[in-house]
């Protein structure tokens, strides 16, 4: 006898077993398949009725064999079934997410029962035949950031139902949801233009491909910028040489600032964390995701740099860069960003590069992001408000329709104050959503009525 044989008999005498050993019990059914055949076998032996006996031997000795699934030693299975949930990828995008459950049964099994759960939705139950496969999982979802995904229960029974194993349970790992992009009209530019080249046009010489005027040479100018058509016709002797002088190119800096002190959703009673948000309703910082990564798509097809700032964490920002590369990088920090605690105080607003355009993306419920949007305004910077807050449903209890509506006037009164002084607000929630590029173009004109800023037109 093998050490492992004696283990295990060792542990039915003591009427234990060790950790992982597997265990097959008795259903219902084989327990009523029992009874009857006990029943019959003794109601023919008293009465005297071979007939009845005859009849009840059968069902006794069946049930007591189909009991003994797979290859027994001393009465238990050699295992259990083996479970294995697999992810299609580390990073998954919004709507659907997938994995892969991979099945191997114990020898002597015949059905499996597995029920698949996720957070937020219904538990689904099925009955597969005990073979080796690999079943195929997807779940719906719209919101993003990290994600807790299936959890499945597997259960496999022994011939005729009579026997059962104790429920395996697997886990997949959480999912990181990237969100998703929307592409943009116009935006504004940043009031001034940084860098030496660029995808855009700015006031100052430089190569370029837009002409500003012809200039007698001077020391410095390049001979290639020689225009000899002026030279010939303005000085026919050739004693003064004439270039053609351009405009310099440029770049924009775009900096994405991601309030996620909070994370607040449609019902009002999750706001003071009762109850888990639902799945098919995205919350403030799943719009402030969605917004910004629209915002720095479009940055980067453009040729512009685009940064990342997250006011809930306090951890060293994305500095501003261009290139698909670091869309990726900053798409992973939206993706990251949630509320640690509650919503903290900052001494100090976060230190943007110079000249650049700052996108807030808040739901305006405390006064902090006020105070952040006038500091970055009277430091020259052109700052763009996002609303992430989501449309809030009516609530039956008195005193949170009460409380709401003294935080929503309190709300408006915030963007009423900032829309005075001179900074625009994008609302992002709901149907709003689809209008934001005709709320961007209408921001893009009124820059150019009030202040002939320039404008670059993203796809």
């Amino acid at each position: 006898m093998t050490f492992e044989t004696t283990e295990r008999a060792r542990a039915q005498e003591r009427g234990t077993r060790r950790p992982g050993e597997p265990v097959w019990r008795r259903t219902p059914h084989g327990v009523v398949g029992t009874s009857v055949g006990l029943l019959l076998l003794a109601v023919g032996l008293l009465a005297g009725r071979a007939d009845v006996a005859l009849v009840g031997l059968p069902v006794l000795v069946g049930a007591g064999w189909s009991g003994r699934p797979g290859a027994l030693a001393q009465g238990v299975p050699d295992r259990v079934t083996r479970t294995r949930l697999t992810s299609d990828d580390e990073q998954a995008s919004p709507g659907e997410l997938g994995a892969t459950l991979l099945l191997d049964p114990p020898p002597g099994a015949e059905l499996l029962q597995a029920r698949v759960a996720a957070p937020g939705h219904v538990p689904v139950d099925v009955v597969l035949p005990a073979t080796r496969r690999a079943v195929r999982l997807g779940l719906a979802t719209v919101r993003t950031g990290p994600q807790s995904t299936f959890v499945v229960d597997v259960r496999g029974h022994g011939a005729g139902g009579s026997t059962a194993e104790d429920p395996v349970r697997s886990s997949a790992p959480d999912r990181l949801v990237l969100p998703q992009v929307m592409p943009l009209g116009r935006v504004p530019l940043p009031h001034r233009l940084r860098g030496l080249t660029g995808p855009h046009t700015s006031r100052r010489l430089g190569d370029g491909s837009e002409l500003r005027d012809v200039h007698p040479f001077t020391p410095g100018d390049r001979l290639r910028r020689i225009d000899w058509r002026t030279t010939a016709r303005r000085a026919p002797d050739l004693d003064e040489l004439y270039v053609r002088r351009t405009h310099a190119t440029a770049e924009a800096t775009t900096m994405l600032v991601v309030d996620s002190r909070d994370e607040v959703g449609p019902d009002l009673r999750t706001w003071r964390g009762e109850g888990p948000q639902r799945i098919d309703e995205p919350t403030s910082l799943d719009l402030a995701r969605h917004a910004a990564a629209s915002v720095a798509r479009a940055v980067v097809d453009a040729g512009d740099r685009v940064g990342l700032e997250d006011l809930g964490r306090r951890r060293r920002p994305v500095p501003p860069a261009a290139g698909r590369r670091h869309l990726r990088r900053v798409l992973h920090g939206l993706a990251t960003s949630s509320p640690l605690g509650p919503p903290a105080r900052r001494l100090r607003p976060p230190r943007v590069p110079a000249d650049a355009v700052v996108y807030l993306f808040s739901t305006v419920l405390d006064d902090e992001p006020v105070r952040m949007v006038r500091t970055w305004h009277e430091g020259g910077h052109r700052v763009v408000v996002v609303d992430t807050l989501p449309a809030v449903r009516p609530v039956h209890e008195e005193h949170l329709r009460i409380a709401w509506r003294v935080t929503s006037m309190e709300r408006e009164d915030r963007l009423r104050q900032l829309r005075s002084e001179g900074v625009p607000v994008v609302a992002w929630a709901g149907t709003a959503r689809a209008e934001a590029s005709t709320r961007f173009e209408a921001v893009v004109r009124a820059a150019e009525r009030h202040h002939g800023s320039s404008v670059r037109h993203l796809t």
